[in-house]
């Protein structure tokens, strides 16, 4: 008897730690390649300066940045068709499957960017594979959000739903903290001449190597029960019309994003280069701000993530939501004219949109059936973040140099109050059985 126990003591303590490496194994693959997409935004935005005249030679500077900043754009543009190609493939041949080509698809994109010959070398074809590169790029991050939410949500424990979904966030904003870094070491260490020559392709070779280490990763990685229970019926549904069936939850989370993407990347992504050409701060210093502001929304992450696992989705989103817009003028104002103040403006605004970026996640999973989760979120998402979060900077930046800085934080609370407005008609989604949505 006593053998019999000790053998199947042995047992649980063996699966307990399978359990546990496989868990391991979910989070940093998810984590990790997640964190590459917003790697990838980062460095491109940070070192287009360096490589725009490489591939456009214009002979005006400006006019080659804002040639590089419009093929930018173009991987914004990209994104709503990687959510749907993605999206479909995800909930017709799992989430695995998806998130293993889509970091693929991205790594490549990168190692192309940074390969890719000057227009010294091969004239306009640089310019051109650029453009072609971004795309594919747009498309893998279009696709890569929805399938790694959708299967870290069904992979967590139900009632750590929460917590377990703070992981995109906290992988993105990491993935934005270490390219901002790493722009600061290189343009520290090495000469303009070095970083126009060569050292802008590092950033981009470095992520294309990460991603296909990520990718073999993926490929290990288990497909999650949720998905795999629901068997070919998955398979055989129409994706067409389950989003006919499901349009509201779709419009729902169209309308939900567009306030808070205004807010994330105006406030997490292009505030500190909008403090050195507006506010005249010092660059180094408004970098370092960026960093150490980023790294509050990290930490306020999981106990966001964690206090809807108790209370709920809805109570923590409205905090978020109302909280913003609330501080918005206050904070714009708070800025002033020295890093610190825009540190500790930067601080407050993230760490108060943390609410909403730590539980949407779980939230728009949990509105789908297991057919259309990662479609349904991936579709109205991209497009919201591509209408709204890829133009922010932009439209901040027209206003302020037309004089009217207010106007756009106008902007941004009306787009807000419709994020709010969207949350009134949500229903609460904690606890739910994902399994059993129809």
């Amino acid at each position: 008897m006593t053998e019999i126990a000790t053998e199947s003591g042995t047992v649980n303590t063996v699966q307990q730690r399978s359990e546990r490496w496989e868990k391991a194994r979910a989070i940093v693959g998810v984590g990790t390649g997640n964190g590459i997409e917003y790697f990838d935004w980062t460095v491109y935005a940070t070192f287009a300066a360096f490589f725009a005249p490489q591939f456009f030679h214009t002979g005006s500077a400006v006019s080659d940045l804002l040639a590089s900043f419009g093929v930018f754009a173009v991987g914004f543009v990209a994104r709503p068709f990687g959510g749907l190609l993605f999206g479909w493939l995800s909930d017709r041949r799992g989430r695995k499957l998806s998130m293993t080509l889509a970091v693929g698809l991205a790594a490549v994109g990168s190692l192309v960017i940074g390969l890719t010959p000057t227009h010294q070398t091969i004239g306009v074809a640089a310019a051109v594979v650029l453009v072609v590169a971004r795309l594919a790029q747009g498309v893998a991050h279009g696709g890569e959000l929805p399938s790694a939410q959708t299967y870290i949500v069904e992979f967590a424990p139900t009632a750590r739903r929460g917590l377990w979904s703070s992981l995109i966030y906290i992988s993105n904003t990491t993935g934005v903290v270490v390219g901002t870094l790493l722009g600061a070491l290189l343009t520290t260490t090495l000469s303009s001449e070095q970083m126009a020559d060569w050292g802008w392709r590092v950033p981009f070779l470095l992520g294309g190597v990460l991603g296909l280490f990520v990718l073999w990763m993926r490929s290990r990685m288990k497909e999650t029960e949720v998905y795999e229970e629901s068997g070919d019926e998955t398979a055989k549904q129409s994706m067409w019309q389950l989003f006919l069936a499901h349009r509201r939850q779709v419009f729902q989370i169209l309308f939900f994003t567009v306030g808070g993407t205004v807010v994330y990347y105006v406030w997490a992504v292009s505030a500190p280069a909008y403090a050195i050409a507006v506010r005249g701060i010092d660059p180094s210093g408004a970098l370092w701000a960026g960093v150490g502001a980023n790294l509050v929304l990290i930490a306020s992450l999981p106990l966001w993530g964690a206090l809807s696992d108790r209370i709920g989705r809805k109570p923590v989103l409205y905090i978020g939501n109302i909280g913003i817009a609330a501080l918005l003028f206050p904070l714009n104002a708070m800025i002033g004219h020295s890093a610190v103040t825009l540190f500790f403006a930067m601080a407050i605004a993230l760490f108060v949109m943390g609410a909403i970026l730590s539980v949407m996640p779980a939230m728009m999973a949990e509105l789908f059936p297991t057919g259309l989760r990662a479609a349904g979120v991936g579709v109205p998402y991209s497009i919201g973040v591509a209408a709204f979060g890829g133009t922010a900077a932009y439209v901040q930046t027209f206003f302020a140099d037309r004089g009217t800085p207010e106007l756009f934080e106008w902007y941004a609370l009306a787009l807000v109050a419709v994020s709010i407005a969207a949350l009134v008609t949500i229903p609460e989604t904690r606890g739910r059985d994902l399994a059993s949505q129809t």
